[in-house]
């Protein structure tokens, strides 16, 4: 693996950053994930663009312009020799001495990895996933907005220690008034009478790049899509049950904590836009 910090290219062993970097010591930083199809990074404008929302709402002077994160993407998947690859950005405020000023910092760290993707298994969009109601609470948007992408994650840490316990591969949080809110690494979507629902921005989320691709979608599938606020309960009667990221797609949930989501089996809803998602990306391959 070939690693980008700051303009260079550096082997995996020879990878390093500052244990005085202000990521490191508070979590001081911002990233993004995305996933490249036959060496084409999809929806890479849409994730750098989210990358500078965060870096805005921190108030972190990034390095470069969106082109400039681009083309230091794109030459990373290169430089790697990839074809279908997981690709994460993270900048974090950069070294500086110790204390939680950011004016510490001058130059902030620019850190680009990827490495192959590793598909998830085909019996899971066959068979669904378990997910579970995790007590663990989003954080509040008046204390740590989940608009912001952060490397702070200890929230989502916790909730996904919870669901791994109960045995589920995704966690679902709620906010502070009990509404459904999001996954640890997803966004949630049920459908009822042929209309998707899924939480909006004010239930306390991160809106996802793929997230707004599935609403579109629907909508070309003929499909009503709403965001509303709604209580967990309803996850357990609607007629199906998935969630979205952007290296799971679309995953249909056919569990919460033990009892059945969807009729207990992928819905129909979920096939077809998944089905609907990888015609997007074959249009942006052809486009490259």
């Amino acid at each position: 693996m070939r690693i980008y910090i700051n303009g260079k290219f550096y082997a995996k062993d020879e990878a390093k950053v500052s244990v005085f970097d202000h990521g490191y010591l508070y979590g001081d930083g911002i990233y993004e994930t995305l996933r490249g199809y036959e060496g084409v990074v999809f929806k890479l404008d849409e994730h750098i663009a989210r990358l500078m929302r965060s870096a805005s709402m921190i108030m972190l002077e990034l390095p470069m312009d969106a082109a400039g994160f681009a083309d230091a993407v794109n030459r990373t998947v290169a430089e790697n020799g990839l074809s279908d690859a997981y690709i994460r950005i993270t900048v974090s405020r950069g070294p500086g001495e110790l204390g939680l000023d950011p004016a510490l910092c001058p130059e902030p760290t620019v850190v680009i990895m990827a490495k192959e993707l590793r598909p998830y298994p085909p019996e899971m969009y066959a068979n669904g996933i378990k997910a579970s109601v995790v007590r663990t609470r989003r954080n509040s948007p008046d204390a740590l907005d989940p608009a912001i992408k952060s490397t702070n994650f200890l929230n989502n840490i916790l909730a996904k220690v919870e669901a791994k316990a109960a045995g589920a591969v995704e966690g679902i949080m709620l906010n502070h008034d009990g509404h459904v809110a999001e996954g640890t690494i997803s966004n949630v979507f049920m459908v009822e009478g042929g209309t998707l629902f899924t939480p909006p921005a004010e239930a306390g989320i991160l809106v996802g790049v793929t997230r707004d691709l599935v609403i579109t979608l629907a909508g070309t599938l003929g499909m009503q899509a709403r965001e509303e606020l709604f209580l967990p309960e309803r996850l357990l009667s609607a007629d199906e049950v998935f969630i979205t990221n952007t290296t799971m797609e679309v995953m249909p949930v056919t569990d919460i904590d033990g009892r059945p989501a969807g009729g207990g089996s992928a819905g129909v809803v979920a096939v077809r836009l998944r089905e609907a998602y990888a015609g997007e990306v074959r249009r942006c391959l052809k486009a490259r």
